[in-house]
Order: C-alpha cells, then structure tokens, then sequence
C-alpha cells in the first residue's frame, strides 16, 4: 500500500540527519580520492556515467539514503505514475510524459483511447508532416520548399525545445541530418518577435504554434505579431502556419492552420520537450528519426529508474543526494554547469524543470511543511562560467552543490593542437581540475588566496553528446524532480505559482486596477 508523508515524520530521514557528515576535503585528497572516484560511479543509458564521489556521501550516508528511497516507497509511487494513477493530485490528472518514449507499465487509458498508442500515433502524424515539408510535398504558395521553422510558445512550450535544438543543431549538421533552421519566438515583449522575423525569410518560413489550451496570452499576442508580418509580405498566413494543441482546444479543427497535432493534460509543458511539442519543430528541423534515437535515449533512462536498488538507479541516487545536501546539509541552491556549449540553454530548461516543479511550500494535500523543498538552480556553459560566477562558487560564504555535465569528445570533430593539446582535451581537463579544486581546496597563507575546498559536486559523464544521449540526460533530470518531489511529498505536476500573475496582468490590461497596481500601471504607461 502507497502511503504519503511529509519528509520530517520518516524515520529513515530521522536516521539520515544522525549519520556524520564526511569530510570532503580529507577524502578526496591524494590516493583515497583517487580510489573514490573509481568506487562512486553509476553507469546511465546510452554509455553516460553518474559519478558522485566529489559529493559529501560515503557508505553510511548511501546506506541511509537506501533507507529513506524504501521507506518513501520511491520506485513504488514512480510505478503508480507509469501505471497511470493520478499522481497530480493539485489538478486531479495523471502524469504521462514518460509514455510519449515508451511503455513502462500497464496499458493506459483516459479519453475513450489508450495514452501509447496516442501519443504514438501523434509522433507518426509529425514524422509523416515533416518528410512532406522535406520533400516539398508540402511547400509555401509559390511551390518552393519551407526552410526555416519557427516555434512560437513560452515557458515548456519554448525553453525545453529550445535547449535540446540547440543540443543537436550542430551534431545534425556534421551527420547530414540537419534539415531546417529552427528560431523561437516566446517573450510576449515585441522586440522578441521582431528580431527572429528580421532574421528569416517569412515566405520560406513555417510557424508552429504552440498552446495546450489554445488561450495562453503571451502565444497568441505573439501569433498575431506573425501574422500580421506576413499578411505584410503579401502571404496567407493559413499557409504557413501549424498548431500543437490539445484537441478540445480552439486551434485543433481551425482552418487557420495546415495541420494540428496533439498533446494532452497528462504532461506538464516542462516535461513536453519528448511530446508533440518538442517533436514537431526536432522532426522538422533534423528529420523524425533523428527525434525517434531522443525518444529511445529518454526511454532507455526510464527504464533504469525502475530499479528499486539505490546503485543501480542513476536518478534516484542524483535525487536523494540532492535531499540530503537541501535538508540535512543545508544547502539552498545547485549549480548546473555543462561543459558543452551545446548544452548552453539546458540549465535554463532545468530551472523551470526543477523549481516550477518542486518550488513548493504545502504537501500534495495542501498542508504547509515545516522544511525546505526545492533548491534555486543556475547555471552556464564552461569554461564561460569559470570567468563569470566561479569565484562565489570557490570562496563565497555560501556552499553550493555542483552539476557537472562533460563529454569525452565534441560533436562537429574539428579541433586543433595548441600547446600540445586540443581545444577539447582544455575543456575537459578544465572539468576535472575544477571539481578537484572545489572539492580539496588550496592551503595559503594569503587569506584572499586561500580555498577551503569541501565544495560537493557530481559530474555525468559520456563519450559524445547524441540525440540518444540528449534523450538519456533530459529522462535523468526530469526523473530526478520527481523522485525529490516524491521525498519531499509536494505535487511536482502543477504549478499555480504561476497564475496570480497571469490574472493580474489581465486586470491591468482591462485597466481594473486599484492601489499599487494602478500606480504600477500608470508608472508603466499602460
């Protein structure tokens, strides 16, 4: 039987808060850290590694840490969600983005048809669209070939796409399966739209747009903002314009667009990236294959976080250190560091992952809990952030726990011999001399000069970034949040922290507005 409890009535966390903290600094220095770092290592998917032995853990802690993933029954409450209880209790729907790259579990169903073979029949739907833009079957009015697709959404709809484009932009283009440019468009702020339209050729374009409820404001302002620009060029926007939508919404049977394709309310924006809303513009822009090898890296990941031992599931681990440095430790925030500039918009995704999802103060129940839940994440590309906030992470008073992600070879095979080594073997050797300085430090004299070290971090590492590793590394970190939102017992799949703000924009701009807000308004000139 599934029980939920607040995180302070366990006593495997009673326990975990007990076992001595480890010295970082002293078991990481010399031949113990070398034996460390070869002992505390977790293979993920797709030839990635989970290596925490620059964390603040030893065998007690691990030990302990099994303690509370049994007795929070994590792998059992992540076999209801795969099953397709309603596991998002705060809207009273299940969670389902884990069936857009696969079946873990029991057959689903809700709204008369089974969730697999929906949201498989959407990616076929997409893969059929996308070889028809590609081999001009469906082309603009003049018979010429779409080159350039623009997605138009904001917050899951933008950043997650986004971030893994980006990812592969530059892998497509060495492996011939770079197709189309992709851009985005998502602040509601004009100068946003203005400065992608200035950027293409709106006749050689295709837009998506992107809205589950076919009413998000900042979307449709910005659909509009397209619109208008190509009714300017003389062009039928009909004709240049596709939706991705849930089917009861307005866009879904609107003769405003070539074609429609679904999603539902069983996934979340933040987790849609392996949904129609990140499938859509990846097929387009690298070919439905391309996002079929992400969608096999994602269910890869799925699959070992299965697996009730606590060694043997890379995101249950990641998730329940994370506990342990948030609740016993004391540390309020994360630094995700990629060293890939591939990855350069991929912290940003995993802010709104992380902190949309467990930046919660009351339980699934609506109770307040009386600990801290979610951490602040950040982040940027190295070795740009080594120039940038490295200092603070190094000899700041606040200690913050690091993510670094690396990969033993680039993506474009282009290098070059400087000072006998390649750029390549730089970055790389920047990731382990950075993860040895944070965690062993530098004894001066020179208090300015002097490093602590004892700063935690942890390091997946892999051979090259594909769309299977891609697939693998979103899957841990969206596995991650849940399992930590699963400890924490708060609801990771709604997030009403955004909607105050949504409805007070409305009233400003229906100029309903009374006190700070109206003197906010007219300061704004609106």
């Amino acid at each position: 039987m599934i029980t939920w409890k607040n995180l302070d009535t366990v006593d495997a966390y009673q326990e975990l808060a007990k076992v001595e903290p480890v010295n970082l600094k002293e078991v990481m220095s010399g031949e113990n850290g070398a034996e460390r770092v070869k002992k505390y290592s977790v293979p993920m998917a797709e030839g990635l590694a989970y290596n925490f032995a620059a964390k603040q853990v030893d065998d007690k802690v691990l030990a302990a840490l099994s303690k509370l993933a049994e007795e929070t029954q994590l792998t059992e409450k992540f076999e209801e969600l795969y099953n397709g209880e309603v596991i998002n209790t705060g809207e009273k729907r299940m969670v389902l983005h884990h069936m857009t790259r696969g079946q873990l579990g029991a057959p689903v169903e809700a709204d008369g048809v089974d969730k697999r073979a929906f949201y498989v029949e959407q990616q076929d739907r997409i893969a059929d669209f996308a070889d028809k833009v590609h081999s001009g079957a469906i082309a603009n009015e003049a018979g010429e070939k779409f080159t350039t697709v623009v997605q138009i959404g904001i917050g899951g709809s933008d950043l997650g796409p986004r971030a893994m484009y980006l990812a592969l932009e530059n892998w497509a283009k060495v492996n011939d399966t770079f197709k189309m440019e992709a851009k985005f468009i998502s602040n509601v702020d004009p100068d946003d739209a203005s400065a992608v339209l200035n950027t293409i050729d709106v006749a050689h374009s295709l837009f998506i747009l992107v809205s589950k409820s076919g009413t998000t404001l900042e979307t449709l302002t910005n659909e509009s903002f397209v619109k208008d620009a190509l009714k300017n060029a003389g062009l039928d926007p009909a004709k240049h314009m596709i939706a991705v939508t849930s089917e009861t919404s307005p866009l879904a049977k609107s003769d405003d667009y070539l074609a429609a394709f679904f999603m539902d309310d069983y996934i979340g924006g933040r987790y849609s990236s392996t949904s129609a809303v990140g499938g859509a513009v990846l097929s387009l822009a690298f070919g439905s294959d391309v996002f079929a090898k992400f969608l096999e890296g994602a269910a890869a990941e799925d699959a070992l976080s299965k697996n009730k031992n606590l060694m043997e599931n890379p995101a249950m681990l990641d998730a329940l250190i994370g506990v342990y440095e948030r609740n016993v430790l004391g540390y309020g925030t994360t630094a995700v560091l990629p060293y890939s500039q591939a990855l350069n918009r991929f912290p940003a995704h995993l802010q709104q992952l992380d902190m949309e999802s467990n930046g919660k103060s009351v339980n699934r129940f609506g109770e307040p809990v009386d600990y801290v839940t979610g951490p602040v994440i950040f982040g940027e590309p190295g070795t740009n952030g080594q120039h940038s906030f490295y200092q603070l992470l190094h000899q700041g008073t606040d200690i913050i726990p690091l993510q670094f992600v690396g990969f033993k070879n680039n993506q474009m095979g282009r290098d070059v011999v400087i000072q006998d080594s390649t750029s390549q073997q730089k970055l790389c050797a920047n990731v382990a001399a950075q993860i040895v300085a944070f965690a062993c430090g530098k004894a001066d004299e020179d208090r300015n000069k002097n490093f602590e070290g004892g700063r935690p971090s942890s390091i997946i590492v892999g051979d090259q970034l594909t769309p299977q590793t891609l697939g693998a590394l979103l899957a841990h970190f969206e596995n991650k949040v849940m399992f930590q939102g699963f400890v924490w017992n708060v609801n990771s799949f709604d997030q009403e922290g955004v909607q105050l703000g949504k409805v007070l924009a409305k009233r400003v701009l229906a100029h309903e507005t009374d006190g700070a807000l109206k003197v906010y308004s007219d300061l704004l000139n609106i």
